[in-house]
């Protein structure tokens, strides 16, 4: 397999390993029970019931499994029960979509991403990454402006910001090499 398609695959692989926040809203599929518990961390949490959401700010620490999402900020927003109603009986979910801002890092199984905010929506399942956006997973490394990942089609889409000359990079690394051999080997 070619680095570029492996490098590409392990970034399909960080689609459903971002299941990031979906790791928070697993597929209707999986039973509800076997889901593991959230626990958020925070130096504050305000509950704002008018809008269904539940703000945490100040070294925000979200655990679920393996997953774990740090910001500095991050807002949980909930559907209603008007709209939990409308739903097909089959899909069992509360949430609707979590913000977060501010040096958001998010790990989850050797892969992590990090970004200046993050947007995740439950019913696309779709998870973006805005500014400064970097993903890694071994020593493979993309970094661009924007990091679109639609976790049930398998796509990510990487972009540029408005800077002029300012690229999408890849770095990707043949099997068990990586950037520290380089360095290794140049000495």
């Amino acid at each position: 397999m070619k680095p570029s398609l492996r490098f590409f695959c392990r970034i399909v692989l960080l689609c459903l390993i971002l299941s990031v926040t979906p790791s928070f809203a697993a597929p209707a599929s999986t039973p509800p029970a076997s889901k593991p518990p959230i626990h958020i961390e925070a130096d504050r949490m305000v509950s704002m019931k008018n809008e269904n959401a539940v703000l945490f700010s100040g070294n925000v620490d979200a655990k679920q499994g393996q997953m774990v999402i740090r910001a500095a900020e991050m807002t949980v927003y909930y559907l209603s029960n008007d709209e939990k109603a409308k739903l097909p009986q089959s899909e069992e979910r509360s949430l609707k979509k979590l913000f977060a801002s501010g040096n958001v890092e998010i790990q989850n199984d050797g892969m992590t991403g990090t970004g200046d905010k993050m947007e995740y929506y439950e019913a696309e399942r779709k998870m973006i990454l805005i500014g400064n956006s970097k993903v890694w997973q071994d020593n493979n490394l993309v970094t661009g402006h924007t990091v679109v990942v639609f976790l049930d089609q398998g796509k990510s889409i990487v972009e540029r910001g408005e800077k002029k000359g300012e690229r999408v990079k890849a770095f990707f690394y043949p099997s068990g090499e990586g950037p520290e051999k380089e360095v290794k080997s140049a000495q």
